[in-house]
């Protein structure tokens, strides 16, 4: 059974992330074709990048990078969840990805994103970062609106078409996660 994390990217006080994952996951329990889990990287308490060797080298020294690690690599495919701080991905994202590498390769990924513009470039720069860890990112994307997804830019109400888009975007999800899954398993060598 393909494992897919759906990864709430904001630590921040009052953050809108959370409500957001448990709304996919909630959209996602009824699917039979994959496991879902959220993942909150708040969980995880990384501080700033601290690792003194680049994580290409996998030669993690700490033991938070070991936890984040052991969490990360038992995934097939991940649903990032981020809002859009100045134009981008929140820094406790960027940081929590920076952590790995080889934990990210060779999977899939989507995107939940939400701000006054749909969080649509915090996704641009996710999908640039992502493509050097050798992550494919399906195209269909779930772009949440404060002003109509949300009331009064805080409680969480989208749409019927939100939750579709949800649904369409898990699809491509988890067809890229089987056939990543195919690439990390072949015989390495030419």
């Amino acid at each position: 059974m393909l494992r897919i994390a759906i990864l709430v990217g904001s630590t921040r006080p009052g953050r809108k992330a959370e409500s957001v994952a448990r709304w996919v996951e909630g959209i996602a329990r009824g699917r039979t074709d994959a496991e879902f889990e959220i993942v909150d990287i708040a969980d995880f308490h990384l501080p700033l990048l601290d690792e003194p060797i680049p994580a290409s080298a996998g030669r993690y020294q700490n033991p938070h990078t070991h936890a984040w690690s052991a969490k990360i690599l038992g995934f097939d495919g991940f649903v990032f969840v981020t809002p859009e701080y100045n134009h981008s991905v929140p820094a406790a994202l960027k940081n929590a990805i920076d952590f790995l590498h080889v934990e990210w390769n060779n999977k899939a990924a989507g995107f939940v994103s939400y701000g006054s513009a749909g969080g649509v470039r915090a996704v641009e720069h996710l999908r640039l970062v992502l493509a050097e860890l050798q992550v494919a990112t399906v195209r269909a994307q779930v772009r949440l609106s404060l002003l109509t997804d949300f009331v009064e830019m805080r409680e969480l109400r989208p749409s019927a078409a939100q939750a579709d888009a949800v649904r369409a975007m898990l699809d491509q999800v988890v067809n890229w996660s089987r056939a990543m899954k195919t690439v990390r398993e072949a015989p390495k060598g030419g």
